[in-house]
């Protein structure tokens, strides 16, 4: 159970990389007032669903921690 929950782990996490680096490179900037603004034409979905897939690994490691 404990490598199952590193598994998902080091998915998510490779995850939660790739898709925060794409979700950068689809913004667009302008400027107002001085000020360069940032602004994302991603799609958030795929960052939350690998967060969510990380902590899960973590928290199944924990357990599996726990009950050894």
């Amino acid at each position: 159970m404990k490598v199952l929950g590193y598994i998902i782990t080091i998915a998510g996490l490779i995850a939660l990389i790739y898709t925060g680096i794409t979700y950068i490179n689809n913004s667009e900037t302008f400027g107002i007032f001085g000020l360069d603004v940032a602004v994302s034409k991603g799609n958030p979905i795929p960052m939350v669903i690998s967060a969510v897939a990380l902590v899960v690994g973590l928290l199944v490691v924990n357990a599996s921690k726990n009950n050894s």
